[in-house]
């Protein structure tokens, strides 16, 4: 029997959550690798295409993503380096950096959506829609439950 059996639920989802984060992590940046793109690029694309309608700053994104303003900065730049993203000041705010995905960016992501597809269903395979629904809940409780901790230790 393995130990894992006796770890109490909770303990068992958080370390899992972190043993699954590295391992999707390392996963990805090997796929990427070949495109010259990392996990931390993809992702901030995928935030930006998928959960904002007006550019957002960088403080937006930082915010969307759960990181520090510097980290997506440094981020941003390396995709703007590589043309698949423009950095743009604010027009009524100049202390404002707003993000935009180039055409370059779209039709790059096109041509790799085909992996990042059977990806996915790779991971998601023989998981239930109403298991996913449940996973989806308890992780928006866990992300609330996170936000709350930051702004009292804020």
């Amino acid at each position: 029997m393995s130990k894992l059996n006796n770890m109490d639920d909770s303990h068992f989802i958080f370390g899992s959550i972190l043993v699954a984060a590295n391992r999707m992590d390392t996963m990805l940046e090997r796929a990427l690798s070949k495109h010259d793109i990392t996990a931390k690029q993809w992702f901030l694309s995928v935030v930006l295409d998928t959960l904002f309608e007006q550019p957002p700053t960088i403080k937006e994104l930082a915010k969307e993503m759960g990181s520090s303003h510097q980290n997506v900065k440094q981020v941003a730049l390396k995709l703007a380096q590589k043309g698949l993203l423009k950095l743009e000041k604010d027009t009524t705010d100049a202390r404002a950096t707003r993000l935009t995905l180039t055409d370059e960016s779209q039709a790059f992501w096109a041509k790799t959506d085909q992996e990042g597809m059977v990806f996915m269903r790779t991971i998601y395979k023989n998981i239930k829609k109403d298991e996913l629904a449940v996973a989806r809940s308890v992780l928006e409780k866990m992300l609330a439950n996170l936000s709350e901790l930051e702004d009292d230790n804020g």
